[in-house]
């Protein structure tokens, strides 16, 4: 069977404006259940829109927009961040005891502080590539009650980064390796990949 043939159906399943509001809900979720398959779901469309544009007799508005893909899940990502970030702000007492009974919540919250006063925010960054990294930097953030200003612009950066990287990985997966479930696998290996690195990154002790 070929590629093409193999993802007949997902390029169908994908066609149509309302992936996109799949992909956006998925994503403004995941902050609070990081669980949800955003990524994995991210990388899908993105493989769908390539082998989609690679079939005979597509046109171009049955697959998805690989730009519009991408805008849609970094605006949904900072939306997902920016009401994490609120609601922790106006957390009161109980968020900020739960904060400290959890030895990562107090270090994550320390170093995003940090991070942040310096007028650098690369941790924001990696953190939206890590397991969960999203969600506790940015309910770290708002229950620390740093400034929109500070942290809103790498939510931007991050959730850009993010999606560019979902989204190309599925799309040029496809290209190199054929519209194959392998294509997928792939993609999604290297998004894990990424998150695993990330989390390393994270973990490190900063240097003296």
């Amino acid at each position: 069977m070929s590629g093409v043939v193999v993802w007949e159906s997902v390029g169908s399943l994908a066609a149509g404006p309302w992936i996109y509001a799949v992909v956006a809900v998925s994503v403004l979720l995941d902050v609070f259940l990081p669980v949800l398959p955003s990524g994995v779901l991210v990388i899908t469309a993105g493989t769908a829109a390539a082998a989609g544009t690679g079939a005979a007799g597509q046109v171009a508005h049955e697959v998805p927009d690989i730009l519009a893909l991408i805008l849609s899940a970094a605006t949904a990502s900072v939306l997902g961040d920016l009401v994490a970030y609120r609601l922790a702000w106006r957390g009161g007492e109980r968020l900020d005891r739960a904060i400290a009974r959890s030895r990562r919540l107090t270090s994550a919250q320390e170093r995003l502080g940090d991070a942040l006063a310096r007028g650098g925010g690369a941790l924001v960054v990696l953190a939206r590539f890590a397991p969960a990294g999203r969600s506790v930097v940015s309910f770290c953030a708002g229950a620390a009650h740093r400034r929109a200003r500070d942290f809103l612009p790498w939510s931007a950066l991050a959730g850009l980064s993010w999606a560019a990287y979902s989204v190309a990985l599925g799309y040029y997966g496809a290209q190199w390796l054929g519209a194959t479930w392998l294509a997928t696998g792939v993609s999604v290996a290297a998004l894990f990949g990424a998150g695993a690195a990330a989390g390393f990154l994270m973990r490190r002790k900063p240097a003296s």
